[in-house]
């Protein structure tokens, strides 16, 4: 029997500039998962940094996509074709501004919610059903605080306090999607919020 390989997308921008970027959580988590698992992130195919490995038997391939955000697709697209990936085997980490810092949220489908890094993702793999992992970063504080701006800054010095756990948290609820499935994992994750523990 042939064990379906996963393809564990994170999102963000490229660039030493960017590394801290609220936007750039998805490649932070990609940073954990890749740490635990012993996964070395230096081959670029289809525009992604990639590696490959295991996780409890499972073939995983993690990427971070090198086409800076609002063109995921460009990278995302080609790369489940060139590793055979099934819908439902792809999943892809990215910020949302809707959620508080501090939560996290899984969906097995859905629309990309006005995020422009979904849209490119959805349009060239033809099919908006493929799970997602959505880390919270909140909104502005001040109404005039452009939300652009926001995400292309760094987390607050309160809130970088907490950014670890809530990577590890992330990369948990990756790790039990691929050990027990995304129904389990939904009902495991998407209740918790950081102040809840």
């Amino acid at each position: 029997m042939t064990v379906e390989k996963h393809l564990i997308i994170g999102l963000g921008n490229p660039g030493d500039q960017h590394e801290d970027n609220r936007h750039n959580v998805g490649f932070m988590v990609i940073n954990v998962l890749a740490a635990r698992w012993k996964i070395e992130l230096r081959r670029n195919r289809k525009n992604a940094l990639t590696g490959e490995g295991t996780f409890m038997g499972k073939p995983v391939v993690l990427a971070k996509p090198q086409t800076f955000m609002n063109n995921s697709g460009l990278s995302v697209g080609p790369l489940s074709r060139l590793y055979g990936v099934l819908p439902e085997n792809l999943l892809v980490i990215y910020d949302d501004l809707d959620l508080a810092f501090g939560r996290i949220r899984l969906r097995a489908s859905g629309s990309a919610g006005g995020h422009h890094g979904m849209e490119s993702i959805i349009e060239k793999v033809s099919t908006s059903e493929f799970p997602r992992l959505r880390i919270g970063i909140g909104r502005p504080n001040h109404a005039d605080e452009d939300v652009i701006d926001f995400v292309l800054t760094s987390f607050h010095s309160t809130d970088k306090q907490k950014l670890n756990t809530v990577l590890n948290q992330a990369a948990d609820a990756v790790e039990t999607y691929l050990r027990s499935g995304i129904e389990i994992a939904m009902t495991q994750f998407n209740g918790t919020f950081l102040d809840d523990e």
